[in-house]
């Protein structure tokens, strides 16, 4: 069985991801999304988002990248390489979940990107790019502004490897 490799992000029209080590709006459909799609796999992540959350999410296995070689914590899995990463994940659906510098790294080799497109610009200190041309959609969900929630679009892009 091979490794099939997805990034997982929302991200604003105006590039942001992040701000504060955060997300910058509040759309529990898309954190609901989140564990639908990583529940039970391999998350590789950096240390500020592991550092993000406030426990390690249950049912998931958490691989951590990181150049600090003493680093460690509970509930993680410790990768200093993409390839000890991968090594650790092993075979099948493997999620990158962040952040943008992971994402870098993970991107050349990811063949689908499940991605939430947040409908408005956000401040924020962390930025990803657009998808480029070889990425396209598979699947699209619009979902129209609710109330403070802004409107958003669950989207499934693919490329051939």
């Amino acid at each position: 069985m091979a490794q099939d490799i997805f990034l997982i992000y929302a991200r604003a029209e105006n590039g942001t991801i992040g701000r504060d080590g955060a997300l910058p709006w509040r759309l529990p459909a898309d954190l609901k999304r989140f564990k639908a799609l990583t529940m039970g796999k391999p998350m590789i992540m950096g240390r500020k988002t592991f550092d993000s959350f406030p426990a390690p999410l249950p049912g998931r296995r958490h691989i951590v990248l990181t150049r600090d070689e003493a680093w460690q914590a509970e509930g993680a899995e410790v990768a200093h390489t993409v390839e000890q990463a991968l090594e650790l994940a092993g075979d099948g659906e493997i999620a990158v979940i962040g952040g943008a510098e992971i994402y870098g790294l993970f991107g050349g080799i990811a063949n689908r990107i499940e991605l939430t497109e947040i409908h408005g610009d956000y401040e924020g200190d962390t930025f990803m790019p657009r998808p480029g041309s070889e990425w396209y959609e598979t699947d699209r969900e619009d979902h129209a502004v609710d109330g403070e929630r802004p409107a958003y679009a669950f989207v499934t892009l693919v490329r051939d490897l």
